[in-house]
């Protein structure tokens, strides 16, 4: 047995010199194995990583065929976003005779981890990711690709893996957003993203940031802020729209912060887009719900989907190589509308 394979009930059983019996027993501690004799079998599954099949222990006594399970984490199933990009996935697989098993790691690594063992417990042929805020280690990604499982990410990418990837252009959806707002005669331009250890959030300020730079403009630290949430946008705005200087428009990474600002601006008596425009990132819903609608950047969420599960599935397949890595980008575009002049 290869160091990174898959422990099985009978390598512990040799390297325990007792049966197959008696280790399954001891796992599901049954009172007919000695206690000490329990701790020594769990003790060694444990330092060993060993993942029982729950899959084919539910199916063991079913006629029932186990159906092709593919793994899917998404950091929140209420952003339109991810949603969008699970229904992608969902479509992909269900045509091509997969089905899900889905979890949400709320943006915290330690759920993200867990959903990563319970994948590969559950036998999962496979698993598509978009990784939380908060992940700096990723050795439990790095334990998918040591048992052979195809890892997908999507949208925000692990950079300490050279993994099958999709994602959108970040950089050209900002920087052809902000040159939207400059030429509309916007120049003090506020920038809301997201955490800069994450490659979108890098992306898409380096698109800012090109943009200003290329017509002699420079961005300025007092309107930059790490803010990607409604919430945090309507406690932050008053405190930039209160400086002497205050912005002429502002560029969000995603669509909430946007409305979060429009909604603030507003209420202090700023006309949008007249006095100051707005523009976001994801075109969900929402952008048409506000009043003004919403100028921002269509992600096509449903695309990276389909495309991430397409990928997964070629290499479960055979279809593509398991040792050339898949890397896609799908295209975005600025959807104008009433934020902006």
């Amino acid at each position: 047995m290869s160091d990174n394979a898959p422990i099985t009930m009978k390598n512990i059983a040799e390297a325990l010199g007792v049966s197959v019996a008696t280790v399954s027993r001891a796992l599901k501690d049954s009172p007919r194995i000695s206690a000490e004799q329990r701790e020594k079998i769990q003790k060694y599954a444990r330092e060993h990583n060993y993942y029982p099949n729950v899959l084919a222990e539910s199916l063991r006594n079913s006629r029932v065929r186990p159906m092709k399970v593919i793994g899917v984490i998404v950091p929140q199933f209420e952003h339109f976003y991810f949603s969008s990009v699970l229904s992608g996935i969902d479509q992909e697989a269900t045509s091509r005779g997969y089905t899900l098993m889905v979890g949400e790691s709320l943006d915290e690594y330690e759920r993200e981890e867990l959903l990563c063992k319970r994948f590969f417990e559950n036998k999962v042929c496979g698993v598509i990711v978009s990784q939380a805020k908060n992940t700096i280690r990723y050795d439990h990604f790095q334990s998918i690709i040591d048992h052979g499982l195809p890892l997908v990410f999507y949208d925000r990418i692990c950079t300490g893996l050279n993994c099958d990837r999709v994602v959108v252009d970040d950089y050209q959806g900002a920087y052809n957003a902000v040159s939207h707002l400059i030429e509309t005669g916007c120049r003090r331009i506020a920038y809301y993203g997201s955490p800069m250890t994450m490659e979108i959030s890098k992306n898409r300020y380096n698109g800012y940031r090109d943009a200003l730079l290329k017509v002699g403009l420079k961005p300025e630290e007092r309107f930059f802020r790490i803010c990607d949430n409604r919430n945090d946008a309507e406690a932050i705005t008053p405190e930039i729209l209160s400086q002497e200087d205050v912005p002429d428009a502002f560029f969000a990474v995603n669509d909430d912060t946007a409305i979060g600002i429009l909604y603030t601006a507003k209420r202090m008596g700023y006309r949008v887009p007249q006095d100051l425009s707005i523009c976001g990132f994801t075109n969900g819903q929402r952008a048409v719900a506000c009043d003004p609608m919403l100028t921002t950047v269509e992600q096509r969420g449903v695309r990276v989907g389909e495309e991430a599960a397409n990928i997964l599935i070629s290499k479960v397949e055979g279809e593509l190589p398991r040792d050339k890595v898949e890397k896609r980008v799908v295209r975005t575009r600025l959807i104008i509308r009433g934020t902006t002049r």
